[in-house]
């Protein structure tokens, strides 16, 4: 009887040892796997790099040009607030100060409609 529960406990640690290699083994291979593809670096073709700098030049020469057509719009949006400012504190009805704002806000849009959309930057092949 003594061997025998010796061969059982024996059995069952195996079983359970066994249970939790395979268990661990699972997890290491789940763990093991990318879980976002490795990106490796290839050098440019001369086409390739000439087309990439191409485009961070057009977008460095867009930058510039939003820039400078934001800071051109600049005094025309404060000198519209300062009309917008003196208009509403003359005002003496809500219809006067509903039309100063609509007038601010026709003169701001006006300014904008000069800005160019914000430049899209390149992205390498």
């Amino acid at each position: 009887m003594r061997n025998f529960m010796i061969t059982l406990k024996r059995t069952i640690a195996a079983a359970t040892a066994a249970g939790l290699f395979a268990l661990a083994g699972i997890s290491g291979a789940q763990a093991a796997e990318p879980t976002t593809p490795v990106v490796k670096k290839v050098a440019l073709t001369p086409e390739q790099k000439a087309a990439h700098e191409a485009a961070k030049a057009a977008f460095k020469s867009a930058h510039v040009a939003r820039k400078a057509a934001r800071e051109a719009a600049k005094p025309a949006i404060e000198s519209a607030r300062a009309t917008f400012t003196a208009a509403r504190t003359a005002a003496t009805t809500d219809e006067a100060k509903r039309a100063a704002r609509d007038a601010f806000k026709a003169a701001v849009a006006t300014a904008k409609a000069g800005i160019p959309a914000k430049p899209v930057k390149p992205v390498r092949p």
